[in-house]
């Protein structure tokens, strides 16, 4: 997926959920990634350490994990889990 500024690639595949690296789309660059917070039980951005936020980065991100999130759940429900 990507939004205006940036992009998402998978980096590392678990058995059970993904990690995704966001990437700047101007450079290419790394500024942070995606992955499964189990104490939440939820995916979580982790952003990389002197980066800056806009408004529509936070958003593009927010859409991409309520998809990502979206997918899990229906991913679990055609396993037969809860």
């Amino acid at each position: 997926m990507e939004g205006k500024y940036i992009q998402f690639h998978v980096i590392e595949i678990k058995p059970k959920t993904k990690v995704y690296g966001v990437y700047t789309i101007n450079t290419d660059d790394l500024i942070g990634t995606i992955k499964w917070h189990p104490s939440w039980r939820q995916y979580c951005f982790f952003p990389l350490t002197d980066t800056v936020w806009s408004n529509g980065c936070l958003q593009d991100i927010h859409n991409f994990i309520y998809q990502i999130s979206y997918e899990q759940k229906a991913h679990l429900k055609t396993e037969g889990k809860p």
